[in-house]
């Protein structure tokens, strides 16, 4: 029995110990957060982008520029691959040492990224300085604004927006200079437009496309107006918005005047450069490269709805950038100052004609680079005047929650079961189903 005690006492000593050393260790590692790193004398800002190509190429250029520009601030731009990539390693290191400083997220994530609870919001600096927003674009910055606070910085960010073939249309007898503002106008002009060898119309199968298509009725896509007003606990996308835009697609494609490109976008921007597809939906983000790129006058127009219907605007897309708590002050206040930077009228008149993504100061739209660029590109107006007609509302802010990317694959397969002959009621009621199972499998682990 004396072994027994003295084995029992000699275990929780043990265990002591190391809950004692874990303490230790937590408490360094909470030390080394409260100093902000060093490069140079400089303080380190650590920037997780999603950006490859050619606009890492833009992102690194805006580094590049921001540190030549003053001696205090170091920022480190990492590609960390896709959003999705992004995030999830994000998750991996949030609260902790190795976390970044700028964290870049798709706009679907932001829900997800305030329940982390691991990023600061960009209001608190907004406050402390009483930082002029009034020339941040409001259709741009309500998305990420919650109850009033601006949870983060918007970064790169489009809409949808239809694309055409003027000269298909010229050819076809209609108007190259009055795209279709409504469905019944899309329906029929696709049917003057296909031909044996090309399709008046196609949309990508993706969910954000739905959800614009929606919207710009002004329907919601969760309850509890969109999640803005708490925790949405049933998907509703379902409703007469929802049917509009699964019927519209059902029964273009039944008539033949609809191409299925499939998921991928590559596909679809080369669908239409080569004439299978005469209109189709894009990026804002793409527009230059589309124009650029085809062997015949594009045109853009806004985003179509059912005759009869209110024209609401557009969601933005896109990413913004967060920043992490749980670091030093320094650290916060230098990534604020590379912040302010990129929000500079200057800095988004150089990315808004570099990459075609909408400027968040809107002075930069009166810069003479912007003025340039338009008068070659005057569909990229075409994008910034969509925006700014959108009326603020809680179905144009866009949806919260925490489980979206899922939300979106259900929609997806849903499209896609359109073209196997399913009922446009029933597989939109089937991906509503679905991802209610999601949001309260969500709903539950919090």
């Amino acid at each position: 029995m004396k072994k027994s005690k003295l084995f029992l006492f000699m275990v929780f000593a043990v265990f002591a110990l190391v809950l004692a050393a874990c303490g230790d260790k937590e408490k360094e590692t909470g030390e080394k957060n409260a100093e902000a790193p060093k490069v140079e004398g400089k303080t380190e800002v650590v920037f997780w982008h999603a950006m490859s190509g050619q606009l890492e190429e833009a992102v690194n250029a805006l580094v590049t520029n921001f540190n030549a520009s003053q001696d205090e601030i170091a920022v480190k731009a990492i590609f960390q691959g896709t959003y999705e990539e992004a995030i999830t390693k994000f998750n991996t290191v949030a609260g902790t040492k190795d976390a970044p400083t700028i964290m870049q997220t798709f706009e679907v994530g932001t829900k997800y990224m305030i329940d982390t609870e691991k990023i600061q919001p960009v209001q608190k600096f907004i406050d402390a300085e009483s930082y002029d927003t009034s020339k941040w674009e409001k259709n741009i910055t309500n998305y990420y604004a919650v109850d009033g606070v601006q949870y983060s910085m918007p970064f790169n960010s489009s809409t949808p927006i239809l694309m055409y073939n003027k000269d298909a249309f010229k050819e076809a007898g209609l108007d190259p200079e009055n795209p279709p503002k409504t469905y019944e106008e899309l329906k029929a002009a696709a049917k003057a437009l296909t031909t044996g060898d090309q399709y008046g119309f196609s949309i990508l199968n993706y969910g954000w496309f739905i959800e614009e298509l929606i919207a710009a009725q002004g329907g919601l896509f969760v309850n509890e107006e969109n999640g803005r007003q708490g925790n949405a606990t049933e998907a509703i996308f379902n409703g007469p918005e929802g049917q509009n835009v699964f019927n519209l697609i059902s029964d273009m494609y039944n008539e033949g005047t609809f191409y299925n490109t499939g998921q991928n976008w590559d596909d679809m921007r080369a669908a239409f450069q080569s004439g299978k597809i005469a209109m189709y939906l894009d990026s804002s983000a793409g527009v230059r490269g589309i124009v650029e790129q085809s062997p015949f006058e594009v045109g853009a127009g806004y985003l179509p709805v059912p005759e009869g219907t209110e024209w609401q605007g557009v969601i933005i897309g896109g990413a913004s950038l967060w920043m992490a708590n749980g670091i030093a002050e320094e650290q916060q206040k230098a990534a604020w100052e590379f912040m302010k930077y990129l929000t500079s009228a200057e800095v988004q008149a150089q990315w808004h004609v570099n990459t075609g993504y909408f400027a968040i100061n809107t002075d930069a739209y009166n810069q003479d680079i912007v003025k340039s660029e338009w008068e070659k590109y005057p569909q990229l107006k075409v994008t910034v005047d969509q925006l700014g007609a959108t009326k603020p509302t809680v179905a144009t802010q866009g949806a919260l929650i925490s489980v979206f990317p899922e939300a979106r694959q259900k929609v997806v397969n849903a499209m896609e079961s359109l073209y196997q002959g399913a009922n446009p009621e029933e597989a939109l009621n089937k991906a509503v189903q679905e991802t209610n199972q999601a949001l309260d499998l969500a709903n539950r682990k919090k």
